[in-house]
């Protein structure tokens, strides 16, 4: 059974989600102090963070960037305001995706699935080497120069996509149809992020190539 905890100060929310979540075999804890939901984070072993972002203390952006200083688990935020600024601050800040509130529990149950599903993204048996990188698609694992890096499932997903059709550019809508879960009205936006995000952790700025008006290539050589 899959483990996750929902940051939201409003109590009223968990008790109906963990109901719901129990039909799709996920388990869900719930904390209201979100300094006291990074403990537990540290503390004990979660597979996703379902993250508001209007909470007392510090915001949901600020408990995202603490959370990502040390783990690499997959967060979806919730916003209440719906900006099309809010969700890319989240994801610039490493977020796997978003959702606006009020939502379905449905919805939000179908994001998370998807982001597990990133994470198998382009499961083979085959390695790639890729310059100094080493890509291990079934173990979702990545090597440079034989130590490993640490991404998100998200970021992984675009990886394997990125690797497995390095002889021709992949456009904004193929990647978005292919990770799927971020809004429509910002994919372009949401896209570029993530990009840019993967390309810092690669420690290789040259490795993603920016086709104008195309889309996203990688560059092996």
């Amino acid at each position: 059974m899959r483990k996750l905890l929902l940051i939201d100060d409003d109590e009223r929310l968990a008790e109906p989600l963990q109901q719901y979540f129990a039909k799709f075999d996920m388990s869900l804890d719930n904390e209201t102090n979100p300094l006291q939901a990074i403990d537990k984070i540290r503390q004990q072993n979660y597979d996703l963070v379902v993250l508001d972002v209007m909470l007392p203390q510090i915001d949901g952006f600020e408990t995202c960037r603490r959370i990502r200083h040390f783990s690499d688990i997959p967060i979806v935020m919730l916003t209440a305001r719906g900006e099309v600024m809010d969700r890319v601050v989240g994801l610039e800040l490493g977020a796997d995706d978003y959702l606006p509130k009020p939502f379905e529990p449905r919805e939000l149950v179908a994001r998370i699935q998807n982001i597990f599903k990133r994470g198998k993204a382009g499961a083979s048996d085959t390695l790639y080497q890729v310059g100094e990188l080493l890509i291990d698609l079934d173990k979702k694992q990545l090597l440079h120069n034989g130590e490993e890096l640490t991404i998100t499932a998200t970021e992984f997903g675009l990886l394997g996509l990125l690797v497995k059709n390095q002889d021709r550019v992949l456009s904004r809508d193929e990647i978005m149809q292919a990770l799927r879960g971020l809004d429509a009205d910002i994919y372009s936006r949401a896209i570029d992020v993530l990009v840019s995000r993967l390309r810092q952790k690669l420690q290789h700025p040259g490795l993603i190539r920016t086709v104008r008006g195309q889309g996203y290539q990688l560059v092996n050589r």
